[in-house]
């Protein structure tokens, strides 16, 4: 009976240690709450901050919309730049030179 006993004192002791420190987080949740308080995700925009937007939105819009020769809705993209087909040779010719020295490095065991 002496051993069950003094397993329970030492399980109550524990008990008010654990509950002492829990008090503690408790108490620092309660004081910085409010600064790191429960985040729900619904941001509300303000109607300025709306009416902003939308008014942008319409200045983006009258601006496509002011050339007659496009349809209506569409952004243009600025054209692809091209490879003059010299470049491409020169460059197509300077990879087959470099894939040769790896395949010789790889042949002389150096790879």
């Amino acid at each position: 009976m002496t051993k069950l006993g003094s397993v329970v004192r030492l399980l109550q002791r524990e008990h008010d240690h654990l509950t002492k420190q829990i008090r503690g987080v408790a108490a620092a949740l309660e004081a910085f709450g409010a600064a790191y308080g429960k985040q729900n995700g619904n941001r509300k925009i303000s109607s300025a901050g709306r009416a902003r937007i939308a008014a942008a939105q319409r200045a983006r819009g009258a601006k496509v919309n002011s050339n007659g020769a496009q349809p209506k809705n569409v952004v243009t993209m600025p054209k692809k730049r091209k490879m003059s087909p010299d470049s491409r040779k020169r460059i197509a010719a300077a990879q087959r030179a470099r894939w040769q020295k790896v395949k010789a490095a790889k042949k002389s065991g150096k790879g």
